[in-house]
């Protein structure tokens, strides 16, 4: 009975993604005309290429103190 359970659960856990659908975001302006240029895209025109640029100088940096530190670790071990 156990493993009637479950398998039943499994194959639940399995197909419920391929039976749920998600949404679509809203349109912008709710589908109505452009008013002045307003009809930009769902969330703004914000740029990310600060935002990416300063991800990547930062983990460039952690991924550099972290092997700064493993290998002055490594040279007092020995």
């Amino acid at each position: 009975m156990k493993k009637i359970v479950i398998v039943f659960v499994m194959v639940f856990l399995i197909a419920a993604p391929l039976l749920m659908l998600a949404q679509a975001p809203p349109h912008p302006n709710n589908g109505t005309a452009p008013v002045h240029g307003t009809n930009g895209p769902v969330g703004g025109g914000a740029p990310i290429s600060h935002g990416v640029a300063l991800l990547i100088g930062m983990a460039a940096a952690y991924g550099m103190r972290k092997l700064y530190y493993t290998r002055k670790n490594m040279e007092t071990k020995e």
